[in-house]
């Protein structure tokens, strides 16, 4: 699995446990009947990180939201914004510019019309 995979399946973990309200563990167990396999370390690190950091990566986000409260945000986009904010501020090796093009490439995929512009936005005020 390459890292772009791997970030897909963590959005779909973690979009999941914000609908559900799960514990991490079990998300990732139901994502591996899908076939994703958890040998994939970057994977469990951003899937364990983001739901770790998950206060600290929201207060961050919410700092550099311009006339919107977090809890406005579609849960698709915040679920994007929260694996990029992880990356951007607990993983050094990834760069900034890396860690956003990958979230808008998942905001348009997964967000509306105006996601990928919408999570661009937030993420290039870090």
């Amino acid at each position: 699995m390459n890292r772009h995979q791997a970030r897909e399946k963590a959005f779909q973990i973690l979009f999941q446990l914000e609908l559900n309200k799960q514990e991490i563990e079990e998300a990732l167990k139901d994502i591996t009947k899908e076939g994703a396999s958890l040998q994939d370390p970057f994977l469990v690190k951003l899937a364990e990180g983001v739901t770790a950091q998950k206060e600290e990566i929201d207060t961050l986000i919410s700092s550099h939201l311009e006339n919107w409260s977090l809890d406005r945000v579609a849960t698709a986009e915040k679920t994007i914004l929260r694996i990029a904010a992880y990356e951007m501020t607990y993983m050094e090796d990834i760069p900034n510019n890396v860690s956003i093009n990958e979230a808008v490439e998942l905001a348009n995929k997964y967000g509306d019309q105006k996601s990928g512009k919408f999570v661009n936005g937030v993420l290039s005020k870090f």
